[in-house]
């Protein structure tokens, strides 16, 4: 049986919408220090979970901590942006996606200090831990919590 000329004319195109429907994520840009090993774990969620990062060992990453608007309450290890959004610590990915979807009015996403069982801080055990949305005059709630 044939296909009518139009059918086979669309086949390629819509064996391409699931593509279409997983565009990529935009650009992490990272800044950690080079010996950072759970920075360097942090990074390969974020690539598995469909990101491209660019990543830059720095001598203090808490200076571009303090230049994306996170006060040093809220630091970490590494401090990042994507799409005009700070991301500090260890946000995990679907948290980053989940903002860039629904883009609130914030300074960004953070996971103060270095919890265990955050992405990139995996472990035998995991410890409870908040993901932060900093508010643009610097408050901060609670975006989503892991127990």
């Amino acid at each position: 049986m044939s296909l009518p000329f139009v059918s086979r004319a669309l086949l390629p195109f819509l064996a391409a919408l699931p593509l279409f429907a997983t565009a990529a994520q935009p650009v992490v840009e990272v800044y950690k220090t080079a010996s950072c090993g759970c920075c360097k774990q942090w990074i390969k969620h974020l690539e598995e979970n469909g990101f491209s990062v660019k990543a830059q060992d720095v001598a203090n990453p808490g200076d571009y901590r303090a230049k994306f608007g996170i006060a040093d309450a809220h630091g970490s290890c590494h401090s990042a942006r994507v799409a005009g959004y700070a991301i500090e610590g260890h946000v995990p990915a679907s948290d980053i996606k989940r903002m860039l979807a629904t883009r609130p009015e914030a300074t960004g996403l953070a996971v103060p200090g270095m919890p265990m069982g955050s992405p990139g801080m995996e472990g035998a055990h995991s410890d409870p831990y908040e993901v932060l949305l900093v508010k643009k005059d610097g408050s901060t709630g609670v975006y989503k919590r892991y127990r």
